[in-house]
């Protein structure tokens, strides 16, 4: 339940903050403000802030599902918006969704849910998001590990949904998005390691279909950009104006503490800092600001 004590803390937040401070202040760690597009919600409003303000990160995307949206609608404006994920088998999962962008919502997801990407449950959602002009952010996942699955199965089809729904502004992101960066796929790793053979599904999407984004955060993100240094740059490069970043980082400060990703990639570190500062190293600076803040806030329609 989001009491009185909570949402008077998030309105005190709001009220002093200030977004000018707040993208100056990001701008001094990175050199340019930057948002986050994978930011799962923490009930207590302090332990969003705290992750935030430790790497660096002006504005963030709060990943909520359905009941906590009232809690994640009190967060303050100047860093917050959010998006609303459902159950995708839910008979009423098209309606809690169109609720959630009456009450304000700017996408869908993340949709992480145990059905076919182009299954009749996901294809109602897709329907939808055209209709209201939102994006739907995905989760790629064509086998089970210790976080779950499968989830959003039948990447291989993922082109003819692309094609089919050309209103729809699909958000990419987890293991089997990003193991398809390169055209060589080994079955059940979900972080696959060594060089990048070129001509990946996932590269090849974002040339081809105007309606595909990327999502770099997560393990599997920081793992895509740190498997292949020389072909992360020209990846970077090529999709410039697709890829956004993204956390999904579940440490307690931005700074790694209390990480529950056991990944050696990731075990002990930010997965925020450690993806923006993989970054940082391997953009030039115009395409690093593209990625860390002008696309999705061109995407989004933000100020």
């Amino acid at each position: 339940m989001f009491n009185r004590r909570t949402f008077l803390q998030a309105t005190v937040l709001h009220v002093t903050a200030s977004a000018a401070l707040l993208r100056a202040q990001s701008e001094s760690v990175w050199g340019t403000p930057v948002i986050d597009i994978h930011h799962h919600w923490r009930p207590e409003p302090d332990a969003n802030l705290r992750h935030m303000n430790g790497a660096g990160i002006a504005r963030a995307v709060l990943l909520t599902f359905g009941a906590e949206d009232s809690g994640a609608s009190a967060m303050p404006t100047s860093r917050f918006l959010r998006f609303t994920s459902v159950a995708a088998a839910a008979t009423d999962a098209v309606e809690q969704l169109r609720k959630s962008a009456a009450a304000g919502t700017r996408g869908f997801g993340e949709l992480r849910s145990q059905v076919a990407v182009d299954s009749s449950e996901m294809r109602r959602i897709y329907d939808l998001a055209a209709e209201l002009g939102l994006p739907v952010l995905l989760h790629f996942q064509d086998y089970p590990d210790a976080s779950g699955g499968p989830f959003n199965t039948g990447i291989e089809r993922f082109p003819v949904v692309l094609k089919a729904y050309p209103r729809t502004v699909f958000i990419g992101h987890a293991q089997s998005f990003w193991a398809n960066i390169s055209a060589d796929v080994p079955r059940d790793v979900s972080y696959p390691p060594g060089r990048i053979r070129p001509g990946g599904l996932t590269d090849r999407m974002l040339g081809e279909f105007p309606n595909l984004y990327g999502d770099l955060s997560g393990t599997s993100g920081l793992n895509a950009l740190n498997r292949d240094p020389d072909f992360t740059a020209s990846f970077l490069a090529r999709h410039q104006d697709k890829l956004m970043f993204g956390s999904d980082c579940f440490c307690r400060d931005g700074h790694g503490e209390g990480q529950p990703v056991p990944s050696p990639l990731v075990a002990g570190r930010c997965i925020a800092r450690a993806t923006l500062t993989t970054l940082q190293r391997v953009a030039t600076p115009e395409v690093f600001r593209k990625v860390v803040w002008g696309n999705a806030t061109r995407l989004l329609k933000l100020a």
